[in-house]
């Protein structure tokens, strides 16, 4: 009767019957060592060809208590996850180094209480050897897990206060008020902002920046805040916004997607970009170039800053003191016509 079950795989031991050696060269031929005779290497070879043993990764991982994977950790919804261009950006910079380094991410999205709960266990278990973390609030529980833990991580973005970890972000306070500076430039008189995510460091301080830009001429009543750098929430903004604030005739908005959403709000009241409202966003994303006009922005380097994050992570793996001190990558400002 045929068996039902899976092939067995092939063992070393099934090379090295084959190739007629010990079980020891094999290994060593397996493992890459230097002291092997030409002979033997090429008998190995011949064998895990003919018996077709592939390395398992996970018993040589489990020995040296490694797993070569990298957590990406994103605490954003689910859906802003796959729909935000920025996130994208910068885990394929990330990926593209630990792919380099033969390391494979593993995307993390949290999304709720549960979702936390559920990370901080997937981390105690040691599936990854170290952490990227994107988007984290000011009161992240994942920050208390990786120290517990003492993962390898790096922050994109600048860590909140208290919280002692490498890593690698952009100057979102001077980028901020250098877009708002422009508006101003243009003569612009009543200037308010749609200022998104204020629970961590981009939102505070792009709203923090643009107060400093504005100085004296800054009106509170001209802000409104929304949760999440999101299409949808930049619309509802825009038009609460406008009720408040009708003689309005500029702003600024947090990230291109919101400014995205808060340009459809203004051309359904009616109201022309630039001509009667100018408008800017921050990121230099898709959305940037898909709204029509194009929109004024700050370029930020998102894949880059992925690509440091990886880096900083594998540094520390290999051994190296975790730059506590942070790096920041430089931005500037995207004319367009929006503004």
């Amino acid at each position: 009767m045929p068996s039902t079950g899976a092939p067995r795989r092939a063992t070393i031991r099934d090379v090295a019957v084959e190739a007629g050696l010990s079980r020891g060269t094999v290994t060593r031929v397996l493992n890459g060592e230097r002291y092997v005779s030409p002979a033997a290497r090429e008998a190995v070879e011949r064998a895990v060809a003919k018996v077709g043993y592939v390395p398992n990764t996970a018993a040589r991982n489990l020995a040296l208590r490694r797993t070569h994977a990298i957590g990406f950790c994103v605490h954003e919804p689910h859906a802003l996850f796959l729909e935000d261009p920025n996130i994208g950006s910068i885990l394929l910079g990330a990926n593209s180094v630990l792919s380099a380094a033969d390391f494979q991410m593993v995307s993390i999205v949290i999304d709720s209480l549960r979702d936390s709960e559920r990370v901080a266990r997937y981390l105690s278990g040691g599936f990854v050897d170290g952490a990227i973390v994107v988007s984290a609030r000011q009161d992240d529980s994942l920050f208390d897990v990786l120290h517990r833990l003492s993962v390898p991580a790096t922050l994109v973005g600048r860590p909140p206060e208290g919280i002692t970890m490498p890593w690698v972000g952009i100057d979102n306070r001077g980028a901020a008020a250098a877009v708002a500076t422009h508006l101003l430039a243009t003569g612009r008189r009543r200037v308010g902002m749609l200022a998104a995510a204020l629970d961590r460091d981009s939102g505070a301080d792009r709203l923090a920046g643009f107060r400093d830009a504005l100085g004296d001429r800054f009106d509170p009543e001209l802000v409104v805040e929304l949760p999440l750098y999101e299409y949808t929430a930049g619309r509802a903004a825009m038009t609460q916004l406008l009720a408040r604030a009708p003689e309005l005739d500029a702003v600024f908005a947090a990230s291109d997607a919101v400014a995205a959403g808060a340009l459809e709000a203004l051309r359904a009241a009616g109201r022309r970009v630039p001509d009667d409202v100018a408008l800017v966003g921050f990121d230099d994303s898709s959305w940037a170039l898909r709204c029509d006009p194009p929109l004024t922005t700050v370029h930020q380097p998102a894949r880059v800053l992925g690509e440091r994050a990886a880096q900083s992570v594998l540094a520390q793996l290999r051994g190296a003191p975790a730059d506590l001190d942070g790096s920041l990558l430089e931005t500037h400002v995207v004319v367009r016509g929006s503004a």
